[in-house]
């Protein structure tokens, strides 16, 4: 088997379901409960939270722990807008944004929220200019994908946050699920006030995740209940999960610059490829994440091209995985004004560190082989 699919999940590193099974079985307490077996939970969630802030550069406090990328953005948009719905409820996200971004904001539209959609260039990129342009007097949030999740596309990041000090009343957040351990990004630096992370995305447990919530940021919580997660986030705190997620990123960002040079030969090695194939369209710019290759193949079906991969025992993917049993075009290629043509007929091919030079050779093999059939057989 051939894995291709990483930016949908990753599998799980064993030393990380090894330890995920460990606290399960023995220390299966409740965080918030008042006996030992309570007290022995909580000092392993607050050990899990030190780890991870000191791996993000960040304080221990900043931590919430979610169950993943889509509650967490949730939690950051829409606790941002109804905290802050006294001072404005004006809000500036891309036209791009991965599904739990863009339906959060359709929904504060739903509720009054005026929402502008900031376009991208030809290379899926956002202009910090543009940002400027959209910023009013009662705008309260900004919310920028750091990493397109379609096609690698890098925004930057960095260059808005230091537009945004000058704003110091709006606040802004990056989903940055896709970026972890791919592109480095420096939460303090680049002026972020909220910042989305997925555990599943970097070969950790599916429903982990966490969002940075910068000292002093104020948010309402999307899920009421109890007091955990510094009241943010109602809910008996996955520890297990949370144990292996701290393990996995730490296990990632380990050696993290050969990680993405490996990355980034095999990444180069995709598009030197479909760029000597006929008929192909290169979606993923040059200046963009190390481990996402989108192309299309016009005339041919995203999932025709993904189920005959499968039959070779090769596992890419069309949109992304949240919306890719949808009938809908990419949206994103089509506001990067590629064409309805080349937006209804795209993959993904996206990398892990595990993935090797070898792995990529006989999927260059076997797409010369499956294409020119596929393409007989629509003729």
């Amino acid at each position: 088997m051939i894995y291709l699919d990483n930016s949908a999940t990753t599998k799980p590193y064993d030393d990380v379901l090894q330890s995920y099974i460990t606290v399960a079985q023995n220390y299966f307490g409740n965080p918030s409960s008042l006996h030992a077996l309570g007290g022995e939970a909580e000092r392993l969630l607050s050990q899990s939270r030190s780890v991870i802030a000191g791996l993000l550069g960040v304080k221990h406090t900043e931590i919430v722990f979610t169950s993943g990328g889509t509650e967490g953005n949730n939690l950051a948009i829409k606790g941002t807008a109804i905290a802050l719905r006294s001072r404005g409820r004006h809000i500036i996200t891309t036209a791009v944004e991965h599904a739990s971004v863009s339906e959060a904001f359709k929904q504060l539209e739903t509720f009054g929220f005026e929402v502008t959609y900031v376009p991208v260039d030809e290379n899926g990129a956002v202009s910090v200019q543009s940002i400027e342009q959209a910023l009013r007097h009662d705008t309260i949030l900004v919310s920028i994908i750091h990493v397109n999740n379609e096609t690698g596309a890098v925004q930057p990041i960095a260059e808005i946050g230091r537009l945004l000090r000058k704003h110091p009343k709006v606040r802004f957040h990056t989903d940055h699920v896709q970026g972890v351990g791919k592109v480095p990004l420096a939460f303090y630096d680049a002026s972020i006030d909220l910042c989305t992370i997925s555990g599943h995305k970097f070969h950790g447990v599916k429903g982990t995740g966490i969002l940075y919530v910068r000292e002093g940021v104020m948010l309402d919580p999307v899920l009421s209940g109890g007091q955990q997660e510094s009241q943010y986030r109602a809910g008996t705190e996955n520890l297990p999960g949370i144990v292996a997620m701290a393990k996995a990123l730490r296990m990632t960002l380990e050696k993290q610059e050969n990680k993405i040079r490996h990355l980034n030969e095999m990444k180069q090695a995709l598009l030197s490829f479909f760029g000597s194939m006929p008929n192909v369209i290169l979606n993923t710019p040059n200046a963009s994440a190390p481990h996402i290759v989108n192309v299309s193949f016009p005339g041919l079906k995203p999932e025709v091209i993904v189920h005959a991969l499968e039959e070779r025992d090769i596992f890419v993917s069309t949109k992304s995985a949240c919306s890719s049993k949808a009938k809908e075009v990419s949206h994103v290629l089509l506001e990067m004004g590629r064409g309805r043509e080349a937006a209804e007929s795209a993959i993904r091919i996206s990398l892990s560190v595990e993935n090797t030079m070898s792995e990529i050779q006989q999927f260059q093999q076997i797409v010369q082989e499956v294409i020119p059939k596929l393409y007989e057989v629509t003729r």
